[in-house]
């Protein structure tokens, strides 16, 4: 912004398309008078191209640099508010590579996508993924709105198929979440990223924005009280039932309906060496097993099952990191613990 209050113009030369102007973000404006800020200006019609103008200052009318802070009569937030980026972002395939998923284009229904915000086994055949990877923790916690801009994802090899937001349409499933939009929200390309059509599966709306929806509330909540989680959510089986009754497959064939869907949460206090720590028994082993119908309860907690009823039902390792004699003692049990 200039020192009559207007926008610049967007440089010349760039993507054609609508842009907006997103203000930076509020802890970016703290600080000290006349320190740099960043302004990100990102596509909206589509595709995800965005241009960072970096070293911009904030200007009084005298020309003087001033810091923009919220004045302090602003009440303090309800809710506890987050330590912004206290712990670090640890790997999202730390507990393993559940099915030995390769990037190899021989391996079309176990292909390995390994992105920032998550990793999973995409299955070419089913049109959707296995499984899905990814850890949470108050570093991939912010304020960063829901863009809904679900959109086919690029990264998959050409020649496979392309499922997009209309393949969906008139299916009576939801486009149904792993990794969460609200897992992902430091900034817009995180939670953006969510969106990717990789990451959706068809899911009964009763079990998508009851069950799970509670479940995945859980989870946050146990992050907001201090805790990391890794999680791996996927699917098994076929035919599931949405608005429009039972289905096995949507999208003329090409998109298959899972009968169950899974999740294993391995929950532990922020800090280091998180594997070790797993395997010293310092980790609470969450796992879920739902059917994908709409007659599922509300309540996740009545589908807790062991990790190793998991792998048998559908052939993973869900803990390979973990050493085996951990791995046996954990993958046992089955959660009894608080769900509130």
């Amino acid at each position: 912004m200039d020192k009559s209050g207007r926008w610049p113009p967007v440089p010349a030369g760039r993507r054609g398309g609508t842009y907006q102007r997103a203000a930076p973000h509020p802890e970016h404006l703290r600080g000290k008078s006349g320190g740099k800020l960043r302004l990100e200006i990102r596509k909206t019609d589509g595709g995800n191209t965005r241009l960072n103008l970096d070293d911009i200052a904030l200007l009084t009318a005298a020309g003087a640099a001033t810091p923009a802070v919220a004045p302090a009569s602003v009440p303090a937030p309800s809710s506890p508010a987050r330590t912004a980026v206290v712990v670090s972002r640890d790997d999202n395939m730390a507990l393993g590579n559940p099915s030995g998923a390769t990037s190899s284009l021989s391996t079309p229904n176990n292909y390995l996508l390994s992105k920032h915000q998550y990793a999973m086994s995409y299955n070419a055949g089913r049109g959707i993924p296995n499984w899905v990877s990814w850890h949470l923790n108050r570093a991939w916690m912010g304020s960063a709105p829901r863009q809904d801009d679900f959109r086919p994802d690029p990264a998959l090899p050409r020649g496979f198929y392309q499922v997009s937001t209309g393949s969906y349409l008139g299916s009576g499933f939801d486009r149904g979440h792993n990794c969460p939009s609200a897992d992902r929200t430091t900034d817009l390309d995180d939670n953006s990223a969510t969106f990717l059509m990789t990451n959706m599966i068809p899911q009964a709306a009763n079990n998508n924005q009851r069950t799970w929806s509670g479940l995945e509330e859980y989870g946050r909540r146990l992050v907001d009280a201090g805790n990391e989680v890794y999680i791996i959510m996927g699917n098994y089986g076929k035919g599931g039932t949405g608005l429009n009754g039972r289905a096995t497959t949507i999208d003329q064939g090409r998109i298959t309906v899972p009968a169950r869907i899974w999740k294993v949460l391995v929950v532990l206090p922020e800090g280091t060496n998180d594997l070790q720590r797993i395997a010293a028994g310092q980790a609470r082993v969450l796992a879920i097993d739902t059917p994908n119908d709409q007659s599922v309860s509300p309540d996740w907690s009545r589908y807790r099952v062991s990790v190793d009823a998991i792998e048998e039902a559908t052939g993973l390792d869900l803990l390979s990191n973990i050493p085996l004699e951990a791995q046996d003692r954990l993958e046992a049990r089955v959660d009894t613990g608080p769900t509130r």
